[in-house]
């Protein structure tokens, strides 16, 4: 069994290294997308069920109120299972199976710490926390009731999503598929009979996302406790070691700073909002904002199916094919937000309509719609490029450009715009600050690529 898991793993890595580029990347890609997909089809469908059988509004307040609080906790996730990842498809494609197996046990390691620190802490001040971003008397309650039960889910889902990144990136996309449909179908199914059947209201959804993410992570984590698999957890390779700490937080940092800093600015642009547009504003952009998730998640799955080919070939030396893969993922990704972009703004009433049919909220959403989508075809480069930089243990640059476009341009316009354009000045923050980071982008990739040699390229001190 071992020397059969050996050559399927062996043969899986050197598709990578030899495999047509299209098809490594269509292969890769197709899984993670439809995995992200299924995942957000199955939060759509938990808040249909909660808004418009469970007391509707106050319910609905009090679970959009544990979003930032649940990102909060996906952030630290992201941390270890983005940075490990990437490491492990550098350290497989340098030939170095003792480091990814470290790399591996040290990421159990490091989730169980998180989770220790951030599940006491969540668990001693979580009225106050829940308070301090937005809750009210009459949403508390179910706010409460959601994030008591959900808690433990919280680790089954970091431990879940963290090594099914892992599982990928170590040659096994289509198992990683099937690891988010368990959890995503098996979901559908509880959900309803936990808030209907058993009567359990918001506390039933979130029962229902613990059960699914605990079965869900103990099929992933049984692929690396497998003795049938190379690449499996080992005596020895639990104990913390700095280096190889340093190495999986320093590049999952950007992505996890990124879901850590969306936090702030969705308080931000509410508040502004609300201040100069009303309720109306603040929906409207929460339908832009689910639109244009919908695209960045088919990307992102299109940046998950890159990564272990360019982290691969970056570590073998090849920069040749690392270079024919970005090459298309970026033209895969600009057509994705591109098509987007361009369906917003030719029809953005019919995606208004799509999630109402008040008058008021459709005529401000068209608005939202059209201000906010003009630059959004340039956020597939973007995003590609980030993942480029992580894909190669290029951490700090990687850090940098995942804030570009949320932090360092979006908050300085959502504050300054407003003052001369009103409401429209934040819709037109976002373009402007998608122009302005796509040309920070551009500089830093074309001095990153005229880098590389033409040639092979040695991979030392991984």
């Amino acid at each position: 069994m071992e020397k059969g898991a050996k050559e399927s793993l062996q043969g899986n890595l050197n598709r990578l290294a030899t495999g047509n580029i299209g098809r490594l990347l269509w292969d890769y890609s197709l899984p993670a997308v439809v995995g992200m997909l299924v995942m957000s089809l199955y939060n759509v469908i938990d808040r249909i069920f909660i808004g418009h059988v469970v007391d509707g509004p106050d319910a609905m307040a009090g679970l959009a109120i544990t979003f930032p609080v649940m990102n909060l906790s996906a952030a630290l996730g992201v941390l270890v299972g983005a940075g490990a990842s990437a490491r492990v498809s550098i350290m497989l494609g340098a030939k170095d199976q003792r480091g990814a197996e470290y790399v591996l046990g040290n990421s159990l390691t490091l989730i169980l710490i998180n989770a220790t620190v951030y599940l006491t802490f969540f668990g001693v001040f979580l009225d106050d926390i829940l308070k301090a971003f937005g809750a009210s008397p009459s949403s508390l309650p179910y706010a409460h009731d959601f994030m008591l039960y959900i808690l433990p889910g919280m680790l089954m889902m970091n431990l879940s999503f963290s090594f099914n990144n892992i599982m990928r990136a170590s040659g096994y996309p289509v198992k990683a598929m099937y690891t988010m449909f368990i959890g995503a179908g098996l979901n559908l199914i509880l959900a309803p009979i936990c808030i209907f059947y058993l009567d359990w209201g918001i506390k039933g959804a979130a029962i229902a996302t613990d059960i699914s993410m605990t079965v869900s992570m103990l099929f992933v984590m049984e692929h690396f406790f497998n003795r049938g698999n190379t690449l499996r957890f080992k005596r020895g390779t639990f104990g913390l070691r700095w280096r190889i700490v340093l190495g999986i937080v320093g590049i999952g940092a950007a992505p996890s700073l990124v879901n850590a800093a969306s936090c702030f600015i969705n308080i931000l642009i509410n508040t502004s909002l609300q201040r100069l547009g009303g309720d109306a504003a603040v929906a409207a952009v929460g339908i832009f904002v689910t639109y244009t998730s919908l695209l960045t998640m088919v990307v992102v799955g299109l940046c998950q199916g890159m990564q272990p080919i360019i982290g691969y070939n970056y570590g073998a030396g090849l920069i040749g094919r690392l270079r024919r893969t970005y090459t298309l993922a970026v033209v895969a990704a600009t057509a994705i937000t591109s098509t987007g972009a361009a369906f917003g703004l030719a029809f953005p009433g019919l995606i208004a309509r799509a999630f109402t049919s008040d008058p008021g909220l459709t005529d401000a959403t068209v608005n939202a719609l059209r201000c906010s989508l003009l630059a959004f075809w340039v956020v597939g480069f973007q995003i590609i490029s980030t993942t480029l930089f992580q894909s190669i243990g290029q951490a700090a640059k990687s850090i940098f450009l995942s804030l570009t476009r949320q932090v360092l341009f979006l908050i300085p316009l959502l504050i300054l715009m407003p003052r001369a354009l009103g409401l429209n000045g934040i819709w037109y923050s976002f373009p402007t600050s998608d122009i302005l980071a796509t040309a920070v982008t551009v500089a830093m990739v074309w001095w990153q690529l005229k880098k590389f040699p033409k040639g092979r390229l040695v991979i030392n001190n991984i």
